[in-house]
């Protein structure tokens, strides 16, 4: 039975980064990962050659002393991903369909209050107090900064309150609202659902910078795949725990892999889905609170996804400077709820991409989607749907792509769809349990699954635990690091590094 000193179970960006923080401070590390390759969501996949992005597609944070610049330079793999930062002057566009308007949002937070208040002269004061709560938030929390995060999470007033109560009291603009709310979409969940707080924590790198990066999120596995090579990691994929054994003080000795095998672990980290969690956990240290707890947790939106190229030939300028989104009105809770029967947001990612000596210019297309939507099918699998799934799809394709022409009729005759996916194919190929594309929803009043399980020497990360998306994600990594370090070795490894 092999021994180790820490067992991460899930290889996306989150059992990557707990993996190389505790390597990295002379610990020997398994990851396993159920997948055939590790990654997770970061993956890409090409189809005819073409590569696209399946779940990392642009982020904040990436500017000189942002939040995950900082986190890749402690993990020393910040010279190995390459920024490309959006248009400073509009890099995000909102295109309402009922006010047939563009709505062009820099980046920045200055920048962006002169903009709206350009936009909206009369909400001047709702702009400047809406940006100041923002900030507020974000320097009195501690998992916002690598020196003070904490497992143990102290509430504001702002995590009572939702996105929806504060715009509210500041402006009865809805043009207004939408914007402020926007970036809902970046996190699946809707502003009457999310607490101003979390919505705050969440978009504060996106309102410094936002970038994508060069070969998308497999630039991020094959920098940890470097690294790696530095420290003691093991790396198995295909398998995964399937029951713990050895019990003794609520510390599990010994942990069975699904191939019958045995290993042992100091420490066991589990950056998978909660309810994949439940489901390995021994019903004897469980409470009723804690199953109850989890079972109380819901799915985040998903999407379906249209994967286009545009003809090389046709020019336009600035082709992938900025991310556009189309709202056919400014309600963006009913664009976030499932039983919603009208036209959805659509969301487009423009990328200038290269592989095998071509040039291909990539248009990704989201719709807000959910398990809802598509659970007639949920005991299909990839490459075995019925035909009403597939003629559900081609009605959905049809559908976005006519959207798409609408608004950029220029596209007409030079655009090819290569692939689409919906909730049930991100399902299928993630291990992800209902297809959401943030984990589970963050709502107001809820306590994450996070640091220190029901037995001692288990812990939870991962986007579910602390927030959505790649910086939430390995924020949780550096928490559940500092659980498991002596605090003098973490500052000491902290210090050190970030200032490299």
């Amino acid at each position: 039975m092999k021994k180790y000193d820490d067992i991460v179970v899930g290889g996306g960006i989150s059992g990557l980064t707990t993996s190389l923080l505790l390597a990295m401070n002379r610990r020997k590390v398994l990851l396993l990962e159920k997948n055939p390759r590790i990654g997770g969501a970061l993956s890409r996949f090409y189809k005819g050659g073409v590569p696209f992005d399946t779940g990392f597609h642009f982020t904040g944070g990436l500017n000189k002393n942002g939040i995950l610049h900082n986190i890749l330079s402690v993990l020393g793999i910040r010279d190995l991903i390459q920024p490309v930062f959006l248009s400073e002057g509009n890099a995000n566009c909102f295109f309402f369909e009922s006010e047939n308007r563009f709505y062009e949002i820099p980046y920045g937070i200055k920048n962006i209050k002169e903009k709206l208040k350009g936009y909206f002269p009369g909400e001047a004061a709702a702009i400047d107090k809406y940006f100041d709560k923002v900030q507020h938030v974000c320097e009195q929390t501690p998992s916002m900064n690598l020196h003070t995060l904490t497992s143990h999470q102290s509430h504001l007033d702002e995590d009572f309150i939702t996105l929806e109560e504060v715009l509210n009291g500041l402006t009865k603009n809805p043009l207004l609202k939408a914007l402020l709310s926007g970036f809902a979409m970046c996190y699946g969940v809707k502003p009457q659902e999310v607490s101003f707080a979390n919505h705050s924590r969440i978009c504060l790198g996106l309102y410094e910078s936002v970038a994508r990066v060069k070969d998308g999120g497999t630039a991020f596995i094959k920098a940890f795949e470097t690294k790696f090579k530095d420290y003691d990691v093991e790396i198995h994929c295909g398998k995964y725990i399937t029951g713990l054994d050895d019990i003794h003080n609520r510390r599990a000795g010994r942990f069975i892999l699904n191939t019958g095998e045995e290993v042992s672990g100091e420490n066991c980290i589990f950056t998978i889905h909660p309810k994949e969690i439940l489901k390995i956990l021994p019903e004897k240290y469980l409470s009723r609170a804690f199953i109850s707890r989890i079972a109380s947790f819901e799915s985040s939106a998903g999407f379906f996804s249209v994967f286009t190229t545009l003809d090389t030939e046709y020019e336009e300028p600035d082709f992938d400077a900025t991310i556009v989104s189309i709202l056919p009105h400014p309600d963006i809770n009913q664009l976030l709820d499932p039983s919603n029967k009208g036209a959805s947001a659509l969301v487009l990612i423009k990328s200038i991409e290269r592989a095998g000596g071509k040039t291909y210019k990539t248009i990704n297309t989201f719709e807000p989607s959910f398990f809802e939507q598509v659970e007639m099918w949920k005991d299909s699998k990839t490459g075995k749907r019925p035909e009403s799934y597939k003629d559900y799809k081609r009605k959905k394709v049809e559908d976005i792509i006519e959207r798409i022409f609408t608004v950029f009729p220029k596209y007409k005759d030079r655009l090819r769809v290569i692939d689409a996916a919906s909730v049930l194919t991100f399902r299928d190929y993630l291990n992800n349990p209902d297809g959401s594309a943030y984990g589970v929803k963050q709502k107001i009043g809820q306590y994450n699954l996070i640091g220190k399980l029901p037995l001692r020497n288990l812990y939870a990360a991962g986007q579910s635990s602390l927030l959505p998306g790649i910086i939430g994600a390995m924020m949780s990594s550096f928490i559940i690091g500092r659980s498991i370090l002596e605090e003098k070795q973490y500052n000491k490894f902290l210090n050190q590094n970030l200032c490299n």
